[in-house]
């Protein structure tokens, strides 16, 4: 048990401590996230995080260490949605390029307590109540087919609930100031505007980890194993923002890889019904070889322009 709490307690001062040192020393100073800075800083992040992993195959063997990659894998894939969710937020609250880290480091302390809160409590459900697994596996099924078949749609942020909510609850200044969340007007203390791109940002990533948390709950219901694969691809996804953010819509195939991905995963939940087990190895390949094969056949099979495309192309 304190061996339990040392390596929950352990994990998480050193990932507060790699985010103090990455915003209190190379972020301190506002500045646009350069590609080639933004991709460093994913690579040291997945580093880490295999670093991290290897560390499990040595203490805990194989089978931990396998569930543990298969479930970074599967976090990171899924998390990609959010990124283009971040972007339209981004782009409609007119969020200027120097100020979307600090958005984005602060969303992810908030995706820490939250996703811990969730994952603490599914794992825990799950053991106890083990018929849970297939209902969350009918759930991975449905957000399969209904990712398959759903359009692509402009997100207007005003309209969700969170926004109209933090307008009305909250003291709201007219104009924000830099990157502060809070500032005194008339007054008052009031909210930013860049807090309320926060709080969008916060809501956002709630609603992608009821989709994430009962996928890796069907590679491992290990709570330590599911909680530091979450926050190691949160902490990749962060500066693998700033890399992807211009090459999104080349990837516009990745939405049918994430929606097979999510189908696997439950199917493989649903069979365990019939006591049939996919090994973990063969899980992490084939979802590795079908976020290989949807971003190979993006690049292939590139998206035809939109009309509108062509015509403004056509008046430059």
């Amino acid at each position: 048990m304190n061996t339990q709490v040392a390596l929950w307690v352990g994990f998480n001062v050193f990932v507060l401590a790699m985010l103090a040192l990455d915003l209190g020393l190379f972020h301190r100073k506002e500045h646009v996230v350069s590609p080639k800075e933004a991709g460093i800083w994913t690579l040291v992040w997945i580093a880490l995080s295999l670093t991290f992993c290897g560390g499990i195959w040595y203490f805990a063997g194989r089978t931990p260490a396998l569930q543990w990659v298969t479930a970074y894998v599967v976090e990171y894939a899924l998390s990609v949605d959010n990124l283009f969710v971040f972007l339209m937020v981004f782009s409609y609250f007119r969020v200027a390029p120097e100020l979307q880290h600090r958005v984005l480091f602060w969303g992810i302390l908030g995706a820490f307590v939250m996703r811990a809160g969730l994952i603490i409590a599914g794992a825990a459900l799950v053991q106890r109540f083990h018929w849970l697994i297939y209902l969350f596996g009918a759930f991975l099924v449905f957000t399969a087919v209904k990712m398959l078949f759903s359009k692509d749609e402009e997100i207007d942020p005003e309209q969700q609930g969170i926004v109209k909510f933090a307008r009305r609850a909250l003291p709201v200044a007219r104009q924000g100031e830099g990157s502060r969340f809070f500032l005194r007007e008339d007054g008052r203390m009031k909210v930013t505007p860049l807090f309320i791109v926060l709080l969008v940002v916060e809501a956002t990533d709630l609603l992608f980890a009821l989709d994430s948390i009962p996928a890796v709950l069907g590679i491992s219901q290990d709570a330590f194993i599911i909680y530091t694969s979450n926050v190691c691809a949160i902490l990749g996804l962060r500066s693998l923002f700033f890399v992807v953010a211009s090459l999104m819509e080349k990837f516009h195939l990745l939405k049918l890889g994430l929606s097979a991905i999510l189908a696997f995963v439950g199917v493989k939940m649903l069979i365990t019904f019939f006591d049939i087990h996919v090994p973990i190895g063969i899980s992490l390949g084939v979802i590795g070889g079908i976020l290989l094969l949807a971003i190979l056949a993006s690049l292939v099979w590139p998206k035809a322009p939109e009309p509108g495309d062509d015509r403004e192309s056509a008046k430059t």
